[in-house]
């Protein structure tokens, strides 16, 4: 099909079109568009007693998708005109919600991709995992622009980055971040991905000294700053023997370096850096397709290198504290202003804020009820002062008022808190820690 006939189909449909006219009319056009063929699109695919409303993906050989039904890679969610897919809207929210329910089904275990439109609007949607995170913003869409959207869309599916970036952030320190970040690497690691950590806190530098790497001069700073050096030139490897199994295990890290001090700051923007210009997250483009997960260090303030952190990232997981108030409100504030923010600057949808979590100390129901009625009041005050919701990002198996208000929380202990002294992830140590943070990874990621 040519992009003139896409065109048409769109210009075709009536102003207030119903669901089954897009359908119809514009959605077959739109999936021959992306590359898919009328074998390999199958409408009404059923999962359990449900069904999205059309499911796509390559032919393999015999393997005839519109026969076998096996493995979707796409999902399309369709509305009619009459639905506002404007982004913020709550039928925009509702749809997005319906759509995330359909990729994480048993049944779409192979699905990669998602779609919604109602043809005035159409977003894209990665999943990684446990994770769907948007790969496009919610595009208005009309005939002047619907060519350029949709080959940009089709580019995504046909070559996605094999990684998943994640940003370990809070705005207030001493919740854990660098742990988290040792801890998450050494899990993702023992369950068989391939990971690659960054310390991106160039005045701690304490996952560097967790892991017992020595500081680089300038690797980092160098890759940075030179736009022929690639960033892999940083990578150095951690490794680890299990001396009871004979075994060695590893992932790679981007140790900070003695340049990377406060002075650099200043020194990248002479060079005209800003978390606009996205340094951090270009630079990572080679490495996305070598690991499964990155995960990034990042400090606690709201200055260049956490501004660049979150920007290459394409969620941010936010440590907190469940008897440390102020760990709660800058969370918010990020939740809510500083990724906005970037999502502004970076205009491809993401990064998004993964629901918080408590780390490293262990809780009551006394104080379970007290951190709830803050977190409560809390997502209040967001909805009454800047019609802002926090309750997915507090309460994410809460659908309605009074039920499920579940928070992970990673459990002090002992052998977490000394394994810096060892130089060594505490799940590499310690069974209690290796459950803890397997934990963690199977509520977000896995």
């Amino acid at each position: 099909m040519t992009p003139i006939s896409l065109r048409s189909a769109l210009q075709s449909l009536p102003e207030n079109a119903l669901e089954a006219i897009v359908n119809r009319q514009f959605a077959t056009k739109l999936l021959e568009a992306l590359g898919f063929q009328a074998e390999e699109i199958y409408p009404e695919y059923p999962i359990r007693r449900m069904a999205v409303d059309i499911a796509a993906r390559k032919n393999v050989g015999d393997d005839i998708f519109i026969n076998t039904k096996k493995n979707p890679y796409l999902l399309v969610e369709l509305k009619g005109r009459d639905v506002n897919l404007t982004e913020g809207s709550q039928p925009y929210k509702n749809t997005v919600q319906q759509l995330k329910r359909y990729l994480l089904a048993p049944e779409c275990h192979s699905a990669a991709w998602g779609i919604i439109t109602n043809s005035c609007h159409i977003q894209l949607f990665r999943k990684h995992g446990k994770v769907v995170f948007p790969a496009t913003p919610c595009h208005p869409i009309n005939k002047d622009n619907i060519e350029d959207i949709t080959a940009t869309i089709r580019e995504k599916i046909e070559s996605p980055s094999r990684a998943l970036t994640i940003a370990l952030y809070n705005n207030k320190g001493g919740v854990g971040k660098t742990t988290t970040t040792v801890n998450l690497a050494g899990i993702l690691t023992l369950l068989g991905k391939k990971i690659l950590v960054i310390d991106f806190d160039p005045n701690q530098q304490d996952l560097t000294s967790a892991l017992g790497l020595p500081l680089s001069e300038d690797a980092l700073f160098t890759a940075l700053i030179n736009r022929d050096t690639e960033l892999k030139t940083a990578i150095r490897p951690y490794k680890f023997l299990f001396r009871s199994k004979k075994l060695e295990t590893r992932f790679d890290v981007i140790p900070s370096d003695k340049r990377l001090v406060s002075e650099a700051e200043n020194e990248l923007k002479i060079h005209g850096y800003k978390p606009g210009n996205g340094l951090l997250h270009r630079k990572l483009k080679s490495l996305r397709n070598e690991y499964d997960y990155i995960l990034i260090d990042a400090p606690p303030n709201w200055r260049l290198f956490s501004k660049l952190a979150v920007y290459a990232a394409d969620v941010v997981l936010l440590p907190t504290k469940h008897n440390n108030l102020f760990s709660l409100e800058n969370a918010v504030t990020a939740i809510k202003d500083f990724i906005p923010e970037i999502q502004q600057e970076k205009s491809d949808g993401s990064p998004i804020a993964l629901p918080i979590f408590f780390n490293g100390e262990r809780m009551t129901e006394p104080q379970k009820a007290a951190v709830e009625k803050v977190m409560e009041s809390m997502i209040q005050a967001a909805k009454r002062n800047d019609g802002f919701d926090l309750a997915p990002y507090f309460f994410p198996k809460r659908r309605r008022a009074g039920e499920d208000t579940h928070v992970l929380c990673v459990p002090g202990h002992a052998s977490i808190s000394s394994s810096a002294f060892f130089r060594v992830p505490a799940v590499f140590r310690d069974k209690s820690a290796l459950e803890y943070y397997k934990n963690l990874v199977k509520e977000y990621f896995l």
